[in-house]
């Protein structure tokens, strides 16, 4: 049902939808929490394994041709894209039932994805505890401003949020600068032991998995299989996580205002999307399902959404409509929208019309 303000590219939740409280959801999800030893185990092989055998016939390939060696490097960039979501999952304990085993793999798969796996799952958990509080911006969210904000804010600061807005910066450059030079060190986190070792540790097996291909195979396997298989990886992830969040419609408050289920619920898109790039990215679209309980296994959610159909209804966003979010920056309060900084204008003549 959309309202006047929603426009074609808005996620649209059906009516049914409404009639039950997000919190009620929790008991009815709970029923899909428990992971499948033998399924997530599966689901690795079937991931480490052509992510592994990709690597390989990429490093043989350079004496073929390099430009076969970047396409194969291309292509793993998908497997790296599912690792690192497997080790999301991991950071929810939703992998396996051990959580010491589920833990370590994430470490281990932390080094492939150039993340430190304790930092992550800390400012991640940060995330999911405040996304939609507009009192908790700044730790593992895209930044948003708030239309008075914005209109408060000096002419450095607003130049300084339009570019890092920009989808050039955004998924251009920011991809590569958050992955390759961000998480070397434990920003937010600098204070904490237990943080410094994770991204220390981290940053030292992965130097020395490079010196080993360095020495063993030159600098060509460096940047034509590692670096872009990295940055492709890198930018998809980051496109996926602000489709997650940052459409017309999502949901914000103030902290007074802010409610935990609400904000999981209607503040995360289904974004839907053909099945192989649904197995590629391990079912993250189902994100709404996933912020109202975090510990149900990414091969459940689709269970989920077929047991609940309103839940399959709820959010919805093909890919089409998502690209038009890259345009949509800041926070209408009163219009409980995001803008674009053109709709932005046009509201603030509205404003400055004599009442």
């Amino acid at each position: 049902m959309k309202n006047r303000h929603m426009s074609e590219h808005s996620p649209t939740t059906p009516p049914q939808a409404e009639t039950r409280a997000a919190r009620d959801w929790v008991k009815i999800l709970a029923e899909y929490r428990e992971p499948s030893s033998w399924r997530s185990s599966f689901e690795l092989a079937a991931t480490i394994g052509p992510f592994l055998l990709i690597w390989i016939l990429a490093w043989l390939s350079l004496s073929v041709s390099y430009w076969l060696t970047f396409g194969l490097s291309l292509l793993n960039a998908a497997f790296l894209l599912r690792l690192f979501a497997i080790q999301h999952d991991c950071g929810h304990g939703a992998f396996f039932k051990n959580r010491t085993l589920s833990d370590w793999l994430g470490r281990a798969l932390g080094v492939l994805t150039l993340t430190p796996y304790d930092v992550w799952q800390r400012t991640h958990s940060i995330h999911h505890s405040s996304s939609g509080n507009l009192g908790r911006r700044g730790m593992g969210d895209v930044h948003t401003m708030t239309l008075a904000e914005y209109r408060e804010a000096g002419t450095v600061e607003r130049l300084i949020y339009r570019l890092y807005r920009h989808p050039i910066i955004l998924f251009g450059l920011g991809p590569g600068y958050l992955f390759f030079l961000q998480n070397r060190i434990p920003l937010g986190l600098m204070n904490n032991l237990r943080y410094w070792i994770s991204a220390m540790g981290t940053n030292l097996v992965i130097l020395a998995a490079l010196a080993a291909i360095l020495y063993f195979g030159g600098l060509m396997p460096i940047l034509l299989i590692f670096v872009p298989s990295t940055l492709l990886a890198a930018t998809a992830g980051v496109w996926l996580f602000y489709v997650q969040h940052q459409f017309e419609t999502t949901h914000w408050e103030n902290d007074e205002d802010w409610q935990l289920h609400e904000a999981a619920l209607h503040g995360s898109s289904h974004y839907v999307m053909p099945s192989i790039l649904q197995w590629l990215s391990a079912n993250i679209g189902v994100h709404h399902v996933h912020h109202l309980y975090s510990r149900i296994p990414f091969y459940r959610l689709p269970e989920v959404l077929r047991d609940h159909s309103d839940l399959a209804e709820g959010n919805r966003m093909t890919i089409r409509e998502s690209l038009a979010n890259a345009r949509l920056h800041l926070w209408d309060e009163e219009g409980r929208r995001l803008l674009s900084f053109s709709q932005a204008r046009a509201r603030f003549k509205e404003l400055a019309k004599p009442a």
